[in-house]
């Protein structure tokens, strides 16, 4: 199985291998097909997961479009597919509540400068080293974090004040909330979320998600007092195109306010964006670049935040589904992302109608799928030195922050393997 150290060409677009190796009508027919595959499946994604941090729903089809398109054209990975991702939400909500949607758009900024600076200094492969256990430990926190940033949305909670952003004091807050539960928007949330994962059983190969929105939005327009609050409700209409690029305001003291959250991206990026390049090899018998990979995702991040959208990174079960999809080169991520566009520019009035209940549901399966629960009980019967790697990035992500946790769980597994050297 591939490892995804591949040193030759480490700083060589994976496309330019592709026309290299010869490419026809039937890769381009291939790659088309798998391209509308996937924009199919990330179009209800990249909305929910921008809703669900914080920002309006064109935002993160502007994550999906640009970024997905600069990922597949300068990236080292054949396969891999940019945009918006679930492990970034709380990070999102965080710094833009913070700092507000312009110190958002700066620290993703400058997340991106340093992704690039990582990549040209061939150091990508140094973040493969992070410990297994660190990365299935803070993957399962995002996804019960995420888990608990969609439950006000989906049952349609009013709060008395704003919402915490730590888990205990929200999960405090949206349970003081519980009489507030409305059943419409629980039911429609549940039924999304139920239909999604009834359709991946039954029907592999449709667009579940997509069909389980279509359906919520119809619901209110045809049955009479079924009111939900929507997207067009809470963030208006959905531009028809992507907006002219524009620099965020950039001062000195806002770029040492939001240094730390641009670090935060950074790690954050590097790791899932390898991970999932990672994945792809692994289905594909492919090696990634990993340096060239980084570099991509740089430069996906420097331009999203300039046409409004947030941070960029590969994303595993997009990048899953376009090699399931028949994909043969990078090409297929840069028609989704053309896919993406045409969307907004056709049919963009469509989205104003789909209900926030709805777009929580969907998290949920996101969040659901997000937690590598065979590995986490594989960690956790060996009662070793992963259990505790586990369990330290879990409990410090979840009750502190992502970064931090990374950080404890990588000291624990240095700390675990300087003894076990000092006892052979």
């Amino acid at each position: 199985m591939p490892d995804g150290t591949a040193t030759a060409h480490m700083l060589r677009p994976k496309i330019g291998t592709t026309f290299q190796e010869g490419y026809g009508l039937l890769e381009l027919k291939a790659d088309a097909l798998a391209g509308l595959t996937v924009a199919v499946v990330a179009l209800p994604l990249s909305m929910a997961i921008a809703v669900a941090s914080g920002v309006g729903p064109e935002r993160g089809l502007a994550t999906a479009i640009i970024g997905g398109f600069l990922v597949s054209a300068l990236g080292g990975s054949r396969f891999q597919i940019g945009g918006p991702a679930g492990a970034f939400i709380v990070l999102v909500a965080a710094t833009g509540a913070k700092f507000g949607l312009e110190g958002l758009l700066l620290a993703v900024l400058l997340s991106g400068m340093m992704l690039t600076l990582l990549g040209l200094l061939r150091l990508g492969s140094l973040i493969r080293h992070i410990p297994h256990a660190v990365t299935v430990g803070f993957t399962a926190a995002i996804a019960v974090t995420v888990l608990a940033s969609q439950l006000k949305d989906l049952g349609g909670l009013t709060l008395t004040g704003p919402e915490p952003g730590l888990l205990l004091p929200k999960l405090a807050a949206l349970a003081a909330a519980i009489a507030t539960v409305n059943p419409v928007a629980l039911s429609t949330g549940v039924g999304v979320a139920a239909l999604i994962f009834f359709l991946r059983a039954a029907r592999p190969a449709w667009p579940g998600m997509l069909i389980a929105l279509a359906i919520a939005s119809i619901l209110p327009l045809v049955i009479p007092g079924f009111s939900l609050e929507t997207v067009g409700s809470r963030f208006g209409e959905i531009p028809h195109g992507l907006p002219a690029p524009r620099l965020p305001p950039i001062s000195w003291d806002l770029v040492v306010q939001v240094l730390p959250a641009a670090l935060s991206f950074t790690l954050l990026g590097a790791v899932e964006s390898l991970l999932s390049a990672k994945v792809a090899d692994s289905m594909t018998g492919r090696v990634h670049r990993s340096s060239m990979e980084l570099v991509a995702q740089g430069v996906a991040n420097m331009a999203a935040p300039l046409f409004g959208g947030i941070c960029v990174t590969g994303t595993i079960a997009r990048t899953a589904t376009n090699i399931r999809a028949g994909a043969r080169s990078p090409l297929a991520g840069i028609f989704h992302a053309l896919f993406l566009l045409a969307f907004i520019v056709l049919a963009a009035p469509l989205v104003a109608y789909i209900p926030l209940s709805a777009l929580a549901g969907v998290l949920v399966v996101v969040a659901w799928n997000m937690a590598e629960k065979p590995e986490i009980a594989r960690l956790l019967r060996e009662h070793g030195s992963g259990a505790a790697i586990l369990a330290t990035t879990f409990l410090v992500t979840i009750l502190h922050d992502l970064t931090m946790g990374i950080i404890a769980g990588c000291l624990v597994a240095a700390g675990i393997a300087l003894v076990r050297r000092a006892r052979a």
